[in-house]
């Protein structure tokens, strides 16, 4: 676990109804990129950890036969079922929602042909759910570690409208919430760990294979989508600003009128690094 901190239950309370509006969408290339890595024909089974709103589980849904997603969060995992039947009856069946932490995952999962870490795993106790992940997997089977491209080198050059302004938005979260990073009841002054990829190996994997998915395609985003962005946040999460949480609000919506009286925005989305990490075929 991160040193001096520990999960509780209200690390993103509150969040979830503003997540996949808020969050920057993956590159349209990652299914497709992962279906060709891993030569997935459509009768596999996917578990995805930390699966939030089912933003992965769901666009990967059609490489497999089956996707299970499991969260601690209830919001999240009722926003994946929503999603999942807005997608569409086949895609419903196949999902399935499971509220758990992976370090408590049940003992009637079965086997899976892969494992998705989206932007999750440095939440979790990472040694021991490696080797909890790898007990799951069949022969041939892989982990897959999502995040965006940190290598990517981000420009704002000829955006149409406005680009987000972040610093702004993060100093505003600092002056209601303090200057050390919030993380459910706890703090995190260092941040996130890194270094997956010595826990992956020393947990039996091999590898990696590091694949990335192309972004840059520009986002028209309003007023509401950057909000929503903001509350989506573990650090920024409602449930931290208590009964100050309407004020912060409208303390940000003039910030963001500030700076774009149109209420628009432009991004481009952000490049995916997916790392593969396989088992042996026993």
């Amino acid at each position: 676990m991160i040193d001096g901190w520990q999960w509780d239950e209200t690390l993103f309370a509150g969040a979830a109804a503003y997540y996949s509006r808020g969050r920057l969408p993956y590159p349209p290339g990652l299914a497709a990129t992962l279906a060709d890595a891993l030569q997935l024909d459509g009768a596999g089974r996917l578990l995805d950890l930390g699966c939030g709103p089912g933003t992965v589980a769901l666009a990967l849904a059609g490489l497999f036969g089956e996707v299970v997603g499991v969260d601690p969060d209830e919001g999240m995992l009722g926003e994946a079922a929503r999603a999942a039947e807005r997608a569409g009856v086949g895609t419903a069946r196949k999902a399935r929602w499971v509220r758990a932490r992976a370090e408590e995952l049940p003992h009637d999962l079965g086997k899976f042909d892969v494992v998705t870490f989206a932007q999750s795993f440095h939440w979790m106790d990472r040694e021991r759910v490696a080797a909890t992940v790898r007990g799951l997997l069949r022969p041939g089977g892989a982990v897959v570690h999502l995040a965006d491209w940190k290598a990517e080198i981000r420009t704002e050059d000829g955006l149409p409208f406005p680009a987000e302004p972040r610093a702004a938005i993060e100093q505003l979260v600092r002056d209601h919430l303090g200057p050390v990073r919030r993380a459910g009841r706890g703090v995190l002054p260092n941040g996130t760990p890194g270094g997956e990829s010595e826990i992956f190996a020393r947990a039996g994997f091999h590898g990696p294979q590091r694949l990335i998915v192309p972004g840059g395609a520009v986002l028209e985003r309003d007023e509401d989508d950057l909000v929503a962005g903001v509350f989506s946040m573990s650090y920024s999460a409602p449930h931290l600003f208590g009964d100050r949480r309407e004020q912060f609000e409208t303390e940000l919506r003039e910030l963001l009128r500030g700076a774009s009286p149109e209420g628009r925005f432009a991004v481009r989305v952000p490049s995916a690094e997916a790392v593969v990490w396989r088992v042996g075929e026993e």
